[in-house]
């Protein structure tokens, strides 16, 4: 059995100073491959040199929402950049307006445009951060012709209608530790609707630790709960998911698999 972590951020500083430890509990829990994905250009060498070292580790590149005070992407650049082997997506990036409901977005709108046009520039696939902005995000999505690179909406936390408009433009719904929580009735009802082929899963490590690691920093080892946990609300076994999910990740993010 194989399984992907299809979102994660090992390299930052409380995952990257275990990395050894981190990859070893990886493989002991049948995580065969991850994807480590970029917030910031500034950060983004860490990333590729990920990418560079592990076959099994592949990257992104892209500008977070929620990073205000870092240097913008050009279209150019995000370009140049994934056009690289080892990078396999654009993003993260969408739309966050958490906390910032009150103010003038059009700088996260502008930014999210430019990294949909480089997806489609280089044809690979967007991932996708929406919160507390799923309209103007999926509005986006569909404007700016997203359907040509398709991607994925990574920690889904929206309602099934949300995921129908996803999935309408090809696009992939993954989902993290968020499903497992007691409150999340909504996603996992989106967790039991949504076609198996396709579902990916992630940890969006160190954050959003699955059930019952619950409040601890998480780790790409720890994908195995949320995978366990999606493949009983499907009524699947947890190879059938892991199977499926790996093979949706390879057939999305057009990578040979190890």
């Amino acid at each position: 059995m194989q399984i992907v972590d299809s979102h994660c951020h090992i390299n930052f500083d409380e995952l990257a100073k275990r990395l050894p430890e981190l990859l070893e509990n990886a493989r002991q829990n049948d995580v065969s491959h991850m994807l480590c994905v970029s917030v910031n250009l500034e950060d983004f060498p860490e990333v590729k040199a990920l990418a560079d070292e592990y076959p099994h580790i592949f990257a992104s590149v892209g500008v977070h929402p929620c990073y205000e005070d870092v240097k913008e992407p050009t279209v150019e650049e995000l370009v140049e950049i994934g056009s690289h082997a080892n990078i396999v997506a654009i993003g993260e990036t969408g739309l966050d307006y958490f906390r910032t409901e009150d103010q003038d977005m059009t700088w996260q709108r502008d930014r999210f445009v430019r990294h949909i046009t480089a997806a489609k520039e280089v044809n690979k696939p967007l991932i996708i951060h929406t919160r507390s902005a799923v309209d103007d995000t999926m509005r986006m999505l569909k404007e700016e012709g997203a359907d040509q690179c398709r991607g994925v909406m990574h920690c889904f936390a929206e309602d099934w209608e949300a995921a129908k408009k996803a999935l309408d433009l090809g696009f992939y719904i993954s989902f993290s530790g968020i499903v497992t929580f007691k409150s999340a009735s909504q996603v996992q009802d989106v967790a039991r609707k949504c076609p198996i082929d396709r579902v990916l899963v992630e940890t969006d490590s160190p954050y959003l630790a699955p059930v019952p690691l619950r409040g601890k920093t998480n780790e790409p080892a720890n994908v195995r709960h949320t995978a366990q946990f999606v493949a009983d609300l499907k009524g699947l076994s947890l190879d059938s998911l892991a199977k499926q999910t790996t093979d949706n990740f390879f057939e999305l993010f057009d990578t040979a698999s190890a």
